[in-house]
Protein backbone atom coordinates (compact mmCIF):
# COMPACT_ATOMS: atom_id res chain seq x y z
CA UNK A 1 0.00 0.00 0.00
CA UNK A 2 1.42 3.44 -0.82
CA UNK A 3 2.61 4.74 2.30
CA UNK A 4 0.57 8.14 1.83
CA UNK A 5 -2.27 6.91 1.92
CA UNK A 6 -1.96 4.23 4.49
CA UNK A 7 -4.45 3.38 7.34
CA UNK A 8 -1.74 4.49 10.18
CA UNK A 9 1.23 6.51 10.19
CA UNK A 10 4.89 5.59 11.45
CA UNK A 11 6.13 8.94 12.34
CA UNK A 12 3.22 10.34 14.78
CA UNK A 13 5.00 13.65 15.20
CA UNK A 14 6.01 15.15 18.53
CA UNK A 15 3.04 16.01 21.30
CA UNK A 16 1.47 18.87 22.01
CA UNK A 17 2.38 19.28 25.93
CA UNK A 18 3.30 21.18 28.12
CA UNK A 19 5.45 24.46 27.13
CA UNK A 20 4.68 23.06 23.27
CA UNK A 21 0.64 23.44 23.65
CA UNK A 22 0.82 27.04 25.67
CA UNK A 23 2.48 28.43 23.18
CA UNK A 24 0.01 27.42 20.01
CA UNK A 25 -2.79 27.88 22.63
CA UNK A 26 -1.43 31.52 22.92
CA UNK A 27 -0.52 31.84 19.21
CA UNK A 28 -3.93 30.91 18.02
CA UNK A 29 -5.74 33.03 20.70
CA UNK A 30 -4.77 36.04 18.20
CA UNK A 31 -7.11 34.14 15.65
CA UNK A 32 -10.56 34.39 17.86
CA UNK A 33 -12.53 36.54 15.48
CA UNK A 34 -11.98 33.10 12.61
CA UNK A 35 -13.06 30.41 15.52
CA UNK A 36 -16.22 33.10 16.15
CA UNK A 37 -16.89 33.54 12.53
CA UNK A 38 -16.75 29.20 12.26
CA UNK A 39 -18.77 29.19 15.53
CA UNK A 40 -21.35 31.33 13.45
CA UNK A 41 -21.09 29.18 10.66
CA UNK A 42 -22.28 26.02 11.79
CA UNK A 43 -25.33 27.63 13.83
CA UNK A 44 -26.73 28.32 10.72
CA UNK A 45 -26.19 24.91 9.63
CA UNK A 46 -27.53 22.64 12.96
CA UNK A 47 -30.74 22.94 14.99
CA UNK A 48 -30.69 24.17 18.49
CA UNK A 49 -30.54 21.04 21.04
CA UNK A 50 -27.51 19.57 18.30
CA UNK A 51 -25.05 17.56 20.33
CA UNK A 52 -21.81 18.79 18.94
CA UNK A 53 -17.92 16.89 19.03
CA UNK A 54 -15.12 19.25 18.33
CA UNK A 55 -12.11 16.01 17.53
CA UNK A 56 -8.80 17.89 18.77
CA UNK A 57 -10.05 21.10 19.83
CA UNK A 58 -6.79 21.83 21.38
CA UNK A 59 -7.00 25.17 23.37
CA UNK A 60 -10.65 25.24 22.85
CA UNK A 61 -11.64 28.40 21.24
CA UNK A 62 -14.25 27.08 18.37
CA UNK A 63 -16.15 24.67 21.32
CA UNK A 64 -16.16 27.66 23.45
CA UNK A 65 -17.46 30.25 21.11
CA UNK A 66 -20.04 27.80 20.06
CA UNK A 67 -21.41 27.09 23.64
CA UNK A 68 -21.24 30.72 24.28
CA UNK A 69 -23.86 30.92 21.18
CA UNK A 70 -26.12 28.84 23.82
CA UNK A 71 -29.13 25.68 23.06
CA UNK A 72 -26.04 23.46 22.24
CA UNK A 73 -24.53 20.32 24.55
CA UNK A 74 -20.45 20.92 23.20
CA UNK A 75 -17.88 18.38 23.97
CA UNK A 76 -14.03 18.30 23.00
CA UNK A 77 -12.26 15.70 22.63
CA UNK A 78 -8.31 16.15 22.48
CA UNK A 79 -5.15 13.52 22.50
CA UNK A 80 -2.95 16.30 25.14
CA UNK A 81 -3.21 16.35 28.55
CA UNK A 82 -2.03 19.84 28.89
CA UNK A 83 -4.71 21.04 26.19
CA UNK A 84 -7.51 19.61 28.11
CA UNK A 85 -6.28 21.60 30.83
CA UNK A 86 -5.99 25.00 29.07
CA UNK A 87 -9.37 24.23 27.56
CA UNK A 88 -11.47 23.80 30.78
CA UNK A 89 -9.68 27.08 31.91
CA UNK A 90 -10.78 29.26 29.01
CA UNK A 91 -14.35 27.62 28.91
CA UNK A 92 -14.28 28.35 32.82
CA UNK A 93 -12.57 32.28 32.13
CA UNK A 94 -15.91 32.48 29.49
CA UNK A 95 -18.67 31.09 31.54
CA UNK A 96 -19.05 28.30 28.62
CA UNK A 97 -20.40 24.98 29.55
CA UNK A 98 -17.81 22.35 27.65
CA UNK A 99 -17.58 19.04 28.45
CA UNK A 100 -13.71 18.32 27.35
CA UNK A 101 -12.10 15.00 27.66
CA UNK A 102 -8.83 13.36 27.00
CA UNK A 103 -9.05 11.00 24.48
CA UNK A 104 -7.68 9.42 21.45
CA UNK A 105 -9.67 10.48 17.74
CA UNK A 106 -8.97 6.45 17.05
CA UNK A 107 -10.73 5.05 20.09
CA UNK A 108 -13.36 7.79 21.42
CA UNK A 109 -14.47 6.92 24.47
CA UNK A 110 -18.52 7.56 23.89
CA UNK A 111 -21.24 5.60 22.78
CA UNK A 112 -22.59 5.05 19.42
CA UNK A 113 -24.58 7.54 17.48
CA UNK A 114 -24.46 10.23 20.02
CA UNK A 115 -23.55 13.62 18.08
CA UNK A 116 -25.45 15.49 15.36
CA UNK A 117 -22.66 17.67 14.36
CA UNK A 118 -18.73 16.46 14.59
CA UNK A 119 -16.03 19.28 13.46
CA UNK A 120 -12.29 18.81 12.80
CA UNK A 121 -10.06 21.64 12.43
CA UNK A 122 -6.58 22.02 11.33
CA UNK A 123 -6.01 18.51 13.04
CA UNK A 124 -6.69 15.63 11.18
CA UNK A 125 -3.11 15.53 9.08
CA UNK A 126 -1.77 14.87 12.90
CA UNK A 127 -3.67 11.62 13.61
CA UNK A 128 -1.54 8.51 13.35
CA UNK A 129 -4.48 6.28 12.21
CA UNK A 130 -6.37 8.57 10.00
CA UNK A 131 -9.10 5.68 8.57
CA UNK A 132 -9.58 4.62 12.22
CA UNK A 133 -10.17 8.25 13.70
CA UNK A 134 -12.99 8.55 9.77
CA UNK A 135 -14.67 5.05 11.41
CA UNK A 136 -14.72 6.58 15.06
CA UNK A 137 -16.29 9.57 13.58
CA UNK A 138 -18.68 7.45 11.57
CA UNK A 139 -19.50 5.78 15.00
CA UNK A 140 -20.27 8.26 17.37
CA UNK A 141 -22.15 10.26 14.85
CA UNK A 142 -26.43 9.69 14.89
CA UNK A 143 -27.80 8.71 11.47
CA UNK A 144 -27.83 11.73 9.15
CA UNK A 145 -25.36 13.54 11.78
CA UNK A 146 -22.54 15.60 9.59
CA UNK A 147 -19.07 15.78 10.23
CA UNK A 148 -16.90 19.14 8.98
CA UNK A 149 -12.71 18.50 8.45
CA UNK A 150 -10.93 21.47 7.70
CA UNK A 151 -7.04 21.41 7.11
CA UNK A 152 -4.35 22.01 5.26
CA UNK A 153 -3.71 20.95 1.95
CA UNK A 154 -0.69 18.87 1.05
CA UNK A 155 0.01 20.39 -2.19
CA UNK A 156 -1.31 23.78 -1.11
CA UNK A 157 1.98 26.30 -2.65
CA UNK A 158 4.78 27.13 -0.23
CA UNK A 159 4.55 30.41 -1.05
CA UNK A 160 0.80 31.06 -0.30
CA UNK A 161 1.08 29.57 2.86
CA UNK A 162 3.94 31.57 3.85
CA UNK A 163 1.59 34.43 2.51
CA UNK A 164 -1.11 33.29 4.73
CA UNK A 165 1.03 32.90 7.49
CA UNK A 166 2.00 36.67 7.17
CA UNK A 167 -1.09 37.30 7.04
CA UNK A 168 -1.91 36.04 10.49
CA UNK A 169 0.45 39.39 12.16
CA UNK A 170 2.36 36.95 15.01
CA UNK A 171 4.94 39.04 15.46
CA UNK A 172 8.31 38.44 13.43
CA UNK A 173 9.61 35.27 15.96
CA UNK A 174 6.37 33.43 15.70
CA UNK A 175 6.08 34.21 11.83
CA UNK A 176 9.43 32.41 11.59
CA UNK A 177 8.57 29.65 13.58
CA UNK A 178 5.02 29.10 12.14
CA UNK A 179 6.62 29.44 8.70
CA UNK A 180 9.05 26.66 9.67
CA UNK A 181 6.41 24.50 11.04
CA UNK A 182 4.43 24.69 7.81
CA UNK A 183 7.18 24.02 5.86
CA UNK A 184 8.88 21.15 7.64
CA UNK A 185 6.29 19.38 9.58
CA UNK A 186 2.88 20.24 8.65
CA UNK A 187 2.79 20.39 4.80
CA UNK A 188 4.51 16.72 4.91
CA UNK A 189 1.48 15.50 7.28
CA UNK A 190 -1.47 17.06 5.53
CA UNK A 191 -3.30 15.35 2.70
CA UNK A 192 -4.32 15.76 -0.31
CA UNK A 193 -8.06 15.57 -1.99
CA UNK A 194 -7.27 12.16 -3.73
CA UNK A 195 -5.88 10.61 -0.52
CA UNK A 196 -8.99 11.63 1.83
CA UNK A 197 -11.24 10.05 -1.11
CA UNK A 198 -9.00 7.21 -0.69
CA UNK A 199 -9.23 7.31 3.16
CA UNK A 200 -13.07 7.43 2.96
CA UNK A 201 -13.44 4.63 0.53
CA UNK A 202 -12.59 2.47 2.78
CA UNK A 203 -15.17 3.51 5.95
CA UNK A 204 -19.24 3.28 5.26
CA UNK A 205 -19.02 7.59 4.93
CA UNK A 206 -20.24 7.85 0.95
CA UNK A 207 -18.86 10.63 -1.16
CA UNK A 208 -17.50 13.89 0.84
CA UNK A 209 -18.94 17.11 -0.65
CA UNK A 210 -14.95 18.61 -1.13
CA UNK A 211 -14.26 22.13 -1.42
CA UNK A 212 -10.75 23.10 -2.42
CA UNK A 213 -9.51 26.55 -1.82
CA UNK A 214 -5.55 27.82 -2.56
CA UNK A 215 -4.05 26.84 0.62
CA UNK A 216 -6.80 24.22 2.25
CA UNK A 217 -9.45 21.49 1.87
CA UNK A 218 -12.70 21.75 3.55
CA UNK A 219 -14.67 17.79 3.78
CA UNK A 220 -18.13 17.57 4.24
CA UNK A 221 -19.55 13.85 5.78
CA UNK A 222 -22.86 12.43 6.28
CA UNK A 223 -23.87 9.30 7.80
CA UNK A 224 -26.78 8.33 5.81
CA UNK A 225 -30.03 8.13 8.33
CA UNK A 226 -30.75 4.64 7.68
CA UNK A 227 -27.72 3.77 8.68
Amino acid sequence: MNHAVSSAKAYKGLGMEGFIARWYASLTRKSLDEFKALARRVTEQIPPGSRVLEVAPGPGYFAIELAKRGGYQVTGLDISHTFVQIARQNATEAGADVDFRQGNAASMPFEKELFDFLLCRAAFKNFSQPVRALEEMYRVLKPGGRALIIDLRKDAPAKLVGAAVENMRLGRVNTLLTKLAFRFMLLKRAYTRREFEQFLSQTKFGPAEIREDLTGLELLLQRARGA
